[in-house]
């Protein structure tokens, strides 16, 4: 099995409380998020970040939503759309779905419904992988965010079970720092900060004895 990672998400909403808000309730279900507040910026981080989901506002100022959503389809890109509007209508509808989008939410909208969709898009991004994942005594149940070993329950953070995603579907694979920082925190988190070193000492002692993290000097961490 390859590296997989945790859902990443590019909101693009030029409503800024809106968009935050958007943001931090997602980021609760483990997911790296980042924001852009109109669609120059939103279109240079497409450019230079793999999402697996773009939370697209059709009414961008900059850069229109139909522009980049047409643009990513056209380029064959990974990355599912769920396009955001005002505009509730039937034809509305139509024309975005049109342009490319992979589904489409009109505001206002149910901000569970909005998690759902999004986790719904997420899982269609990327390769199926089983619901439970189990590397010897330590089984995760991503969907529930779970985590148990030995059959006791793990009370881990968003961060922490964020992590031991990462590794457990690395199967046994080296998975640099570098690569923890990238697939479970957004790109404001300061690469100097030693959050990855931190939260990993946490998680290792949430899991208890025996050891199972191993690390390799130079490379980065495993699950053997």
């Amino acid at each position: 099995m390859g590296i997989t990672w945790v859902m990443r998400v590019l909101v693009a909403e030029d409503e800024k409380t809106l968009a935050d808000l958007v943001a931090e309730g997602l980021r609760r279900y483990a997911m790296a998020v980042d924001v852009a507040y109109d669609g120059t910026a939103a279109a240079e981080r497409l450019s230079v970040n793999d999402y697996d989901v773009l939370v697209l506002d059709r009414d961008l100022p900059g850069t229109p939503g139909d522009a980049i959503c047409r643009d990513l389809a056209q380029a064959g890109a990974r990355t599912r759309i769920l396009m955001l509007t005002a505009a509730a209508s039937v034809r509305d509808r139509v024309a975005g779905l049109g342009l490319g989008a992979d589904d489409y939410l009109p505001k206002p909208f149910d901000y569970a419904e909005l998690v759902a969709r999004v986790q719904a898009l997420g899982r269609r991004s990327q390769a199926p992988v089983p619901p439970l994942l189990t590397r010897g005594d330590i089984v995760l149940d991503a969907p529930r965010m779970q985590a148990f070993r030995d059959g006791r329950y793990l009370a881990l953070s968003r961060k922490e079970f964020a992590l031991l995603e990462v590794l457990m579907r690395a199967d046994g694979a080296i998975v640099s720092a570098e690569e923890l920082l990238e697939r479970a925190w957004d790109e404001h988190t300061d690469p100097f900060s030693g959050v990855v070193r931190v939260t990993m000492s946490k998680l290792r002692a949430k899991l208890g004895d025996p050891p199972v993290i191993g690390t390799v000097a130079g490379r980065g961490y495993h699950l053997p």
